[in-house]
């Protein structure tokens, strides 16, 4: 068979939490939904040993050889022995549209991508809920302590009302979201904010179940503004988030600068959205005032800016 004959190929998209990051770490709910237009891709092809090629990374990583904290290489491994099958003869190549460190699910993505992949050279099914749990034990090396919405609402690619230990509820929305995706172009590992985070909340926990109580209010009202499709009732929600995200300590000086440009060029409402300290913001807009604000991110320092409609 030539190397290059392709067995199998697969893809997963990005994700954008709406409301209730870092609280939804600590019991309350949260609200993402998917971004259907960035998506990571895998592909199969046949070879001497397992291997996956992360061809935006210039990396290749031997599967068998590979230590157990490889992101790569475990899911490759935990879809295997779920299925019982030995390690394929195979390579899979991965790359991805989505942004890495960047609050948009990449590493969620590319796991599913690689699973699918692998599920569709083995002629093989798996239920999404199972699945989404082997994509989780990835997400343990990405984030330390994730919550699950990531691997849940890409794996399902619906928008979710997720709270931690409890099945997703998938939920219908209005009117369409028109969204703006604004990178500060700044790194950020959600692990990293996700444990400042828990120091925090070890060293005054009245004080930050305080804030997350209040986030969780906000989760309720957006939930029912976003079924009701009352947009500007859900920016003010999105800026009221964004302050107690602030408080919490995971905004930036980068990140408030994205939201107040937004918002003084016309959006509903802005914050930012995943793990904070750097990575993505979000504003709500109107279909007519999104070039303005387009112009006023990449004026206010924007890395790159993304155009979402979800519905």
């Amino acid at each position: 068979m030539p190397e290059q004959t392709l067995i199998a190929a697969a893809h997963a998209p990005g994700k954008i939490i709406l409301f209730g990051e870092h609280a939804v770490v600590y019991g309350r709910p949260a609200i993402a939904v998917p971004l259907s237009d960035v998506r990571a891709y895998a592909s199969v092809f046949p070879a001497k040993k397992c291997r996956v090629r992360a061809l935006d990374l210039n990396r290749t990583v031997d599967v068998g050889a590979a230590a157990d904290d490889d992101p790569f290489a475990l899911i490759v491994r935990l879809l295997c022995a779920e299925l019982g099958q030995p390690l394929p003869a195979w390579r899979l190549d991965v790359r991805s549209d989505i942004p890495i460190a960047s609050g948009l699910g990449s590493g969620a993505a590319i796991a599913t991508a690689i699973a699918r992949a692998l599920l569709a050279g083995f002629g093989a099914e798996m239920e999404p809920s199972r699945l989404s749990a082997l994509v989780y034990e990835v997400e343990k090396l990405h984030h330390g302590t994730p919550s699950g919405i990531d691997n849940n609402v890409v794996v399902y690619e619906r928008p979710i009302w997720f709270v931690r230990d409890q099945q997703p509820e998938f939920f219908s929305i209005g009117s369409p979201l028109h969204l703006l995706v604004a990178d500060t172009g700044i790194p950020s590992p959600t692990r990293h904010t996700v444990a400042a985070v828990r120091q925090g909340w070890q060293a005054n926990k009245s004080h930050y179940e305080s804030l997350f109580d209040a986030i969780a209010e906000i989760c309720h009202a957006a939930r029912d503004a976003i079924r009701s499709g009352h947009a500007p009732a859900l920016g003010q929600l999105m800026t009221q988030n964004q302050t107690l995200l602030s408080q919490i300590g995971v905004s930036s000086p980068e990140l408030d600068r994205l939201c107040r440009a937004a918002s003084v060029a016309g959006a509903l409402g802005a914050k930012l959205s995943g793990g904070g300290g750097g990575g993505n913001m979000i504003a709500l807009t109107k279909p007519e005032n999104t070039d303005s604000i387009i112009k006023a991110l990449k004026n206010a320092g924007a890395a790159r800016t993304l155009q979402v409609t979800v519905s």
